[in-house]
């Protein structure tokens, strides 16, 4: 059984709330060891959103729990009136994580039967020790850069190999479904490095810099065209005067692959070979321009996948 850092935070938290506020003499001290054990995320971001979302769900939920409970009694029919109200109004004000901390907390005036001065802040207190100790916990993160830095090495190597075979077997038909199948997993594994790579960036407070999450975004998106460019070839059985050029900017495109590379040599070769396109006449049987039409969409999809790249360079 292996158990995650997250499990061992929440572990930690969790019993070190429950200390503080019974060290505090607070009524109900183990709701901010609860609190503390639902606000441990993954990422520095999304616990601190979580506890500041919480604090504001628990002022809204008190003002309206006054507002009943005062005019109409600590009656558990009065708190259902107060879930009418406070429930559609937090997902409104998109509060809906701290619906249930806040109700729990909400149902000790119930129990009480009063809604004191002392009694309000106790229950704050318990949410900001039940907070607090989920963002102490979480100020220790595991530096994964060097993780993700392997996941594009691993990714640029998988498409130079890829784009290399794709040029090697472009009139071989037989030799394009491991192609595809090496496609799907590197997709699969491009999704799991930009999962990685958004958490590494959700770990960083003050850092606006996503540059790997949208490295890992853009390789989505080339492999999504890529995937179009396999079924084509999946069909294609040109001639091979035809696909020689083809051939030769594939060729050329898995050696000078990079992250660093903006694609402009790239796309200078497709321009000129476009010309080339343009000046050929069309063929005179319908097969051969059938041939013809694949390539030229093959093409087309090629130049996609270089612009995409190149888009890349130019918005960072």
């Amino acid at each position: 059984m292996k158990i995650g850092l997250r499990t061992i935070k929440t572990a930690v938290a969790a019993p070190i709330a429950l200390l503080i506020a019974s060290s505090f003499d607070l009524e109900s001290a183990a709701s901010a060891a609860i609190i503390a054990l639902l606000t441990v995320t993954n990422t520095k971001r999304s616990t601190a959103r979580t506890a500041i979302n919480r604090l504001v769900s628990l002022t809204l939920a008190t003002s309206i729990a006054a507002g009943c409970f005062i005019l109409l009694g600590f009656h558990p029919l009065v708190f259902g009136l107060y879930l009418l109200l406070f429930i559609p109004l937090s997902i409104r004000l998109d509060l809906a994580e701290g619906i249930a901390v806040s109700s729990v907390l909400i149902t000790h005036y119930l129990v009480a039967g009063e809604m004191s001065v002392n009694l309000i802040i106790n229950e704050y207190l318990l949410m900001i020790i039940g907070v607090g100790c989920a963002l102490a916990v979480n100020l220790y993160m595991p530096n994964t850069e060097k993780k993700i830095q392997e996941d594009q090495a691993v990714v640029e190597v998988s498409l130079r190999k890829m784009l290399g075979a794709m040029s090697n077997n472009l009139n071989q038909l037989d030799k394009e479904k491991q192609l595809v199948s090496e496609c799907l997993a590197l997709r699969e594994f491009i999704k799991t490095a930009q999962i990685r790579a958004q958490e590494f960036e959700e770990n960083r407070f003050f850092s606006g810099n996503s540059y790997y999450f949208e490295y890992f975004a853009m390789r989505r998106l080339q492999l999504n065209v890529l995937a179009d460019m396999l079924q084509i070839l999946n069909q294609l059985n040109a001639s091979p005067v035809d696909v020689k050029e083809l051939q030769e900017l594939f060729e050329f495109t898995a050696q000078t692959l990079a992250e660093d590379n903006d694609g402009s040599a790239i796309l200078t070769k497709i321009a000129a070979l476009d010309q080339r396109y343009q000046q050929k006449k069309l063929p005179e049987d319908r097969q051969t321009f059938e041939e013809r039409a694949m390539l030229f969409q093959l093409f087309r999809l090629f130049q996609e996948f270089i612009e995409i790249k190149a888009g890349f360079h130019r918005n960072k």
